[in-house]
């Protein structure tokens, strides 16, 4: 199993995140938001707040070139 971890500036733990999921023996790959495309089977979003904790900071990630591919990847199930 591959894992995808997404990052923004901004959020956070994506770090303990891949710790957690490598503990396990996955492989993680972090991706920085302005990669198009990653290869995984998962696709995790860590905590914080994208684009620092401002009104509105998910319309601003929603644009990002990482976002087609988290997409991509939703629609595949």
């Amino acid at each position: 199993m591959k894992v995808a971890i997404i990052r923004f500036p901004g959020t956070n733990c994506e770090f303990d995140t891949a710790y957690a999921f490598e503990k396990l023996g996955v492989k993680t790959q972090i991706v920085w938001h302005e990669e198009k495309e990653f290869d995984a089977d998962l696709v995790v979003l860590p905590g914080g707040f994208s684009y620092g904790d401002y009104l509105r900071c998910a319309a601003i990630a929603k644009l990002a070139p990482v976002m087609q591919g988290v997409f991509n990847h939703a629609k595949k199930g």
